[in-house]
């Protein structure tokens, strides 16, 4: 077998000596291995094929190897062998600093020298493709595949799985799988990976209890992948009978299947069986309270979110980003501002930059604890900014009743080149409502379909229909439900009836109390809307009949909720709460605030509300 010494080239970045090649023996770096070539290319009778395959595998599968060498080395072999391509090609397919389209050229290279490709050949090509995503590639190389026979490998097939789940063509990818009854461990987990990556859950969990029925024995990666489907699925009898599964067969249970155990129940909405979950674990690491405080904010629980922040940085869990996005979340759904502070001093000090999610966090909770300045002055700061930015920071001025720094924002989207989606227009929608910038409103409200090419969800013909009733619009909102082409839901009506208690349009308050009542009727809403409707038209007997129909039907008041916060603490009251520590004071206080607005001439508007209303939270 002649070899042709390589070209001179200038050393690539790979062969240049890293620290720890430099403490190898020569033997064992690449240095050492272009002694031992060049004493090959003096000697023609050490140029065997055994001895330049041995160096072609250390050039391209050695940690301390340089493929491109290997690459040059291979070009400059007269008679090379299959095996020897193989050992490049699959060097190219591991490397990160070349192209995975290299190895398809090494690929052709093989065919051009008529050499025939084996099941060696195939597993690392299809692989290679697989990172690219190179679908076509990939259809050539399966007809090869079928050609010489080797589809029914199951290694080769795997791979084969892989790279059309990889480029979404699950169809094929699972009549491949089917077609073969010989069918191994990772054929099963590479096609339930994919289904779960394509977002088909239920595809990829119906597939997993398939697996079971075979007797296979699921490893970790196969169980998080099918419990993290699952989360997806929200189906919570799914779930149950899917951690029985875990608990019956004694499935290996480490950290990442307790974080995923604890992230599905979470999502799920059973945040007890999460937290028990969570609390027997262990082994937990940063992921673990991440999983637990994000579930625990995702179902309201923003107060015992905080509460376990704060038990996380006791037992010395340093957080990191995704730990500060969760409880950034709580602090703005209870107007924690001070803890919001913290983690923004927390952020400088461990020098986490105020971009992505969570500086998008950063500034939904100040605009959320009303400080829209520190939010503005934050948004202007941030060096990258995305939909999600924008949306923020447009939703937050919107609430502040700033419609026209809201609008203003949201023409910047199209000097920035940034798309908008359809929470953007909610917010610019709630601008426009908020102003009574009805004209304004409506012609962003079509702009959405017709301009954009989004098509509007519910909650945008409600904030149209929230536009119309603050402008006292009422018979065009009517109208607008009329003609809407999706069927309107609670919120559509109840944002109808309280337009109406507004603008004090009994009749039309009515209607819309009949069809809010269809779709809840066991909610309190309606009832108590059309109760205070009826004591403001001063229609006593009509108010007194809503009441009774309310005991009726047992449908109770949801009592309301106000939050305060206090060095850290944030407090909760109800109407005529007494479970506060501080009641006595408390109540003191109030009684005396009512003394001084009766002695200013204040008077509550609706009489038969008086005493509620004094005691109110």
């Amino acid at each position: 077998m002649a070899f042709s010494p390589p070209l001179t080239s200038p050393p690539s970045p790979e062969s240049s000596p890293t620290p720890q090649q430099k403490n190898l023996i020569p033997w064992q770096s690449m240095r050492g291995l272009k002694q031992i070539h060049s004493l090959v290319l003096r000697s023609p009778s050490l140029q065997t094929p055994l001895i330049l395959s041995k160096l072609l595998s250390f050039s391209a599968l050695n940690p301390h190897g340089d493929v491109s060498y290997a690459q040059l080395l291979l070009a400059h072999i007269e008679t090379p062998t299959t095996s020897m391509y193989n050992v490049v090609i699959r060097g190219l397919s591991l490397s990160r600093k070349i192209p995975a389209s290299s190895s398809m050229l090494a690929y052709q290279a093989l065919l051009r020298c008529s050499l025939c490709p084996n099941n060696f050949t195939f597993p690392s090509l299809i692989k290679a493709l697989a990172e690219c995503g190179s679908l076509w590639e990939g259809r050539l190389v399966h007809a090869h595949v079928v050609k010489l026979g080797f589809e029914s490998d199951c290694y080769v097939r795997n791979n084969l799985i892989r790279l059309y789940t990889v480029c979404g063509e699950m169809g094929i990818a699972h009549e491949l799988f089917d077609r073969f009854p010989e069918r191994d461990l990772v054929s099963w987990t590479t096609l339930i990976l994919g289904y779960s990556k394509t977002g088909r859950a239920e595809e990829a969990v119906s597939l997993f209890l398939e697996a079971t029925d075979e007797d296979l024995k699921p490893d970790a990666i196969i169980m998080a992948t099918v419990i993290s489907a699952c989360s997806k699925v929200g189906d919570l009898k799914l779930c149950r009978k899917l951690h029985n599964y875990i608990d019956a067969h004694n499935v290996e249970s480490d950290v990442v299947t307790g974080n995923a155990l604890v992230d599905m129940y979470a999502k799920c909405g059973d945040i007890e069986s999460a937290y028990s979950i969570f609390k027997e674990m262990n082994e937990k690491d940063v992921v673990s309270w991440n999983s637990m405080i994000s579930g625990l904010a995702q179902n309201g629980e923003f107060k015992e979110a905080l509460k376990l922040f704060r038990r996380m940085q006791c037992e010395g869990i340093e957080p990191d980003g995704m730990t500060l996005v969760a409880v950034l979340n709580s602090c703005a759904n209870l107007g924690s501002l001070e803890m919001g502070n913290w983690v923004r001093v927390y952020m400088d000090k461990v020098c986490i930059r105020a971009n992505g999610i969570i500086g998008n966090a950063l500034v939904d909770m100040y605009a959320k604890c009303g400080r829209i300045e520190q939010a503005m002055e934050l948004f202007n700061k941030m060096t990258k900014k995305d939909v999600y930015t924008y949306t923020t920071m447009i939703l937050g001025l919107a609430m502040h009743g700033q419609a026209k720094e809201a609008l203003d924002l949201f023409s910047e989207l199209s000097k920035a080149r940034i798309r908008p989606n359809s929470i953007t227009f909610i917010g610019v929608l709630s601008a426009c409502s908020h102003a009574g910038l009805v004209n304004i409103g409506l012609a962003h409200f079509h702009d959405i379909s017709r301009v954009y090419g989004i098509n509007p969800k519910i909650e945008h013909y409600g904030c149209v229909v929230d536009m119309l009733g603050r402008a006292g619009l009422l018979n065009e909102a009517q109208e607008f439900i009329d003609r809407m082409p999706i069927e309107p839901d609670a919120f559509i009506w109840g944002t109808l009836l309280g337009a109406c208690k507004i603008h004090g349009n009994v009749k039309l308050g009515e209607s819309a109390a009949k069809n809010l009542l269809k779709l809840q009727p066991n909610e309190d809403g309606a009832y108590v809307l059309m109760s205070n409707m009826y004591a403001s038209d001063n229609q006593k007997g009509d108010e007194r009949t809503m009441r009774k129909l309310m005991k009726v039907k047992k449908v109770k008041k949801t009592p309301g909720c106000s939050l305060i916060e206090v060095d850290g603490m944030v407090h909760e009251f109800r109407i005529r709460d007494k479970s506060h520590p501080r009641r006595r004071e408390i109540y003191m206080v109030v009684k005396e605030i009512d003394g001084h607005l009766r002695s200013e001439g204040y008077r509550p508007a609706m009489e038969i509300l008086e005493q509620e209303l004094c005691w109110h939270s």
